[in-house]
């Protein structure tokens, strides 16, 4: 026996993006379709996560199957259609939530670019908990104002772009390890000439590779990561010594004093004797660009 609910709300203020309808569902009738072209709330995204049985999407000339643990994304603006087949024998339940606002579509757009329109989270996830949190405050607590709403949906949205980015980095215990090894390296020898053939090398895995796992994972290259730290080291130095310019690029790995003051600009837009001047726009001992 499922206990299911739904709550929908209805206003006029534009200025805020806030919860349109919210609910926790059970279908069984092959007639529940919720097709773009017969839908009024324009503008609006949706997310609907299986808890059990199974749904399927049809977007951009593809359909995909919304199993136990998955959720589909939709713009309503987008052609699209999510439905439920009697022959698939389970109840579909799921929860859902339609959200209306500028900020909702655009966090949609880097989800959905990031990981398509079906995305899989574990029930357990923070994501899919504070949906719950969500319609237990309109159930239980029974929260209807818009503002305090808004604040929740705004929570959510930053724990879905959260779990997106978290998915991104989802690569494997052993090749987490293989970037750590990686970084810890670089963070220990930026002062010395690295290659990266010798960070490959340290880490036991092909340089390609090693870049490929480094970007999904850390959304950069291993050698702009080992630039970020000898900046970092030099602004530190640079505030907290004495030592002359060319000293301090030598100290943190530049090969030439010329390459220091390039680099330095494409980070700082002045010169590294202008920075150590310049205490007062930036009277930071340390700055990180991790």
């Amino acid at each position: 026996m499922y206990h299911t609910v739904s709550y929908a709300f209805r206003n006029d203020d534009a200025s805020i993006m806030t919860v349109d309808s919210v609910g926790w569902q059970n279908v069984s009738h092959p007639r529940y379709r919720c097709s773009s072209d017969a839908r009024p709330d324009n503008g609006h995204v949706v997310f609907q996560y299986t808890l059990s049985g199974q749904g399927y999407l049809d977007i951009g000339g593809q359909t995909f199957a919304l199993p136990k643990g998955h959720a589909l994304l939709v713009k309503v603006d987008d052609e699209h259609c999510y439905y439920y087949k009697e022959e698939n024998g389970q109840p579909w339940e799921f929860v859902w939530i339609n959200i209306r606002g500028e900020e909702a579509s655009r966090i949609w757009n880097l989800v959905i670019e990031k990981e398509g329109h079906v995305i899989s989270r574990n029930l357990d996830s923070p994501l899919i908990q504070e949906l719950w949190n969500i319609i237990r405050l309109i159930n239980q607590e029974k929260v209807t104002d818009r503002y305090r709403l808004s604040v929740q949906v705004y929570q959510w949205l930053l724990t879905l772009v959260q779990s997106s980015r978290e998915a991104e980095k989802d690569i494997g215990a052993l090749s987490v390890n293989a970037i750590e090894k990686c970084k810890q390296y670089i963070r220990d020898h930026y002062a010395s000439p690295i290659t990266l053939d010798m960070l490959a090398g340290h880490c036991d895995i092909n340089k390609h590779y090693l870049c490929r796992l480094f970007q999904r994972s850390e959304q950069t290259s291993p050698l702009a990561y080992l630039k970020d730290r000898r900046v970092e080291a030099a602004l530190t130095m640079l505030r907290t010594t004495e030592l002359p310019i060319s000293v301090v690029g030598q100290k943190c790995g530049f090969e030439s004093p010329s390459y220091f003051g390039k680099v330095f600009r494409q980070y700082m837009s002045m010169s590294p004797t202008d920075y150590r001047l310049n205490k007062l726009e930036f009277p930071y001992e340390a700055i990180y660009y991790e």
